[in-house]
């Protein structure tokens, strides 16, 4: 039964335990789907992070700052043990340990902070909605950053309304949860760069709170400023030591902005929708954040109804706490500004130019939108308790089957961050399953011959085609990169080309020594070529 006071009952273990096993038999039957469809590798960016974290320790040249400049380092940190068994990284496997344990520690933590104002049967509603998302579901089957941030975010809006509520009844364990809240911060600053917005305006809080009842002096604030503060400065030192800038992530050749431009058509129009308009990229991101939650015919609805749920805790449970699970609505300014000025542009297949790109930034709302959610499912079965007690056991089975067919709706519709990962690798398939056999046989005539390649843009040719990176010279080895260019046919007995790159620039400029195999072309793609150097030591 509902309370009619809105105080919140304590969560027992065996609710903790139920929600854990649930989820967990979710995410084992998304993992099962996932691996026997072959789709943990759809996405390129799922490859690219992790090669990323491959080439930490199998390169030329072994070294931190392989890292990268651009995407954030702990998700490939946290791939680093996987990653090492190559079985693990050339099937995606490697993903799976971070991956999953961010959905199910972020199903956890979402019904924990439900229960803080909710009902055990308007919060499980509200976990259904969030467990049983077909995209997240996906996603935690590989190894993109969406189900890590939604972790970590999920966890310090509770963390956060836990600390308001020991701020006056309890000091020490509040002091305690600064630490705990400024390690999350700092993990979300290094996880995607929503965090570092997250971390700015939840930290101003935490210090706005304590400057209000005149512990601002407190040595546990200023020693956890220390921390979140640090957190980008390293990353714009790692930038400058490594690469030479400190802004590489933001304008150096992999970033965001030097890809906009090198993609986009460049007409006498925008870019893409949204670029230099803030409300036409809310638009999109907020119709992302719908198609990515529900089925497309239920999202204006279902948008509302969460809306006047935020409202309605708003209201009601503001002295209890709520102000910080707003928090879970940052995604939507930081990303209404990233697509107008920030080059992360958003394509949906409802809306011109009809494609599928970014389609998973709407997932980053997910945890506001069930929340505000869980709240109007709780009126709803309230103003029926009013009417009727007798009535809200059929509103709670009404709910269940409207959340059920939901699911089906979305399943019978392809869930979007799929479909985008099938538009995705349907452009790759062909040169994926080419090259390598190219590539195979070429070694099989002469073993350990080194490869000179670009492996940013195809990072799983080496290792379909069964090789370690060391046995490549790529873009990530520098100067011996550098000096390969100079002398293709001398510094590798193999060399692979694609139409533009470093690498076939080099071959037109120095073409000495170096016979053509064999060209492969593909629609939409760069034509690659695989050359044989005949004068080449290795």
């Amino acid at each position: 039964m509902l309370q009619r006071n809105g105080s919140v009952q304590a969560i027992s273990r065996r609710e903790i335990r139920t929600v854990f096993s649930g989820c967990a038999l979710a995410s084992l039957a998304a993992v099962l789907w996932s691996w026997c469809s072959g789709a943990m590798l759809n996405y390129g960016d799922a490859v690219a992070h992790l090669h990323i974290a491959r080439r930490v320790f199998d390169a030329q040249l072994p070294r931190l700052s392989m890292l990268g400049s651009v995407w954030l380092p702990l998700p490939h940190l946290l791939m680093l043990p996987f990653v090492q068994v190559y079985g693990w990284w050339a099937n995606g496997a490697a993903a799976l340990p971070a991956s999953v344990a961010s959905y199910l520690l972020g199903c956890v933590g979402l019904y924990k902070l439900q229960r803080r104002w909710l009902n055990p049967l308007p919060a499980a509603l509200g976990l259904l909605l969030f467990a049983l998302n077909l995209n997240l579901l996906y996603l935690q089957t590989t190894a993109m950053t969406e189900p890590l941030f939604l972790c970590e975010t999920i966890w310090i809006a509770e963390w956060m309304v836990e600390w308001r509520g020991a701020l006056d009844e309890d000091p020490k364990r509040a002091r305690r949860l600064q630490v705990l809240i400024a390690l999350l911060l700092v993990a979300a600053v290094f996880t995607r760069y929503d965090g570092w917005i997250m971390a700015a305006i939840a930290w101003t809080g935490i210090g706005v709170a304590l400057l209000k009842r005149g512990r601002l002096r407190s040595w546990s604030f200023w020693l956890a400023s220390v921390l979140v503060v640090a957190a980008p400065l390293a990353w714009f030192v790692y930038n400058q030591i490594c690469f030479g800038d400190w802004l590489e992530f933001a304008r150096g050749p992999y970033s965001a902005k030097a890809i906009e431009l090198r993609t986009a058509s460049h007409g006498a129009g925008p870019l893409h929708p949204g670029w230099h308009n803030p409300w036409v990229a809310f638009l999109f991101f907020m119709r992302a954040a719908e198609m990515d939650v529900v089925a497309a015919a239920w999202g204006n609805l279902f948008l509302l109804l969460s809306c006047l749920g935020t409202l309605w805790a708003w209201c009601t449970r503001r002295r209890q706490g709520f102000l910080w699970a707003l928090l879970l609505w940052i995604p939507a300014p930081f990303y209404a500004y990233s697509v107008s000025y920030g080059s992360v542009p958003i394509f949906l297949p409802v809306w011109w130019p009809h494609s599928w790109y970014n389609t998973r930034y709407g997932m980053e709302l997910l945890p506001a939108l069930v929340l505000g959610a869980g709240f109007a499912i709780h009126l709803f079965l309230e103003l029926l308790r009013e009417f009727k007690p007798q009535l809200v056991r059929w509103g709670a089975a009404i709910s269940v089957l409207l959340l059920s067919w939901n699911t089906v709706c979305m399943l019978r519709e392809i869930p979007l961050t799929y479909e985008e990962g099938v538009k995705n690798i349907q452009a790759r398939r062909s040169l994926e399953e080419q090259i390598p056999v190219a590539l195979q046989a070429e070694l099989a005539a002469r073993p350990g011959t080194t490869i000179l390649m670009d492996t940013s843009t195809w990072p799983n040719l080496v290792a379909f085609t069964g090789i370690p990176f060391r046995q490549t010279i790529n873009e990530s080895d520098l100067w011996i990169f550098d000096s390969a260019l100079k002398a293709p046919a001398k510094s590798a007995g193999l060399v692979l080309a694609f139409d533009g790159d470093a690498v076939d620039r080099a071959v037109k400029a120095h073409p000495e020594g170096l016979v053509r195999v064999r060209s492969f072309v593909t629609k939409g793609q760069p034509v690659g070529t695989l050359y044989r150097s005949v004068i080449a030591n290795r």
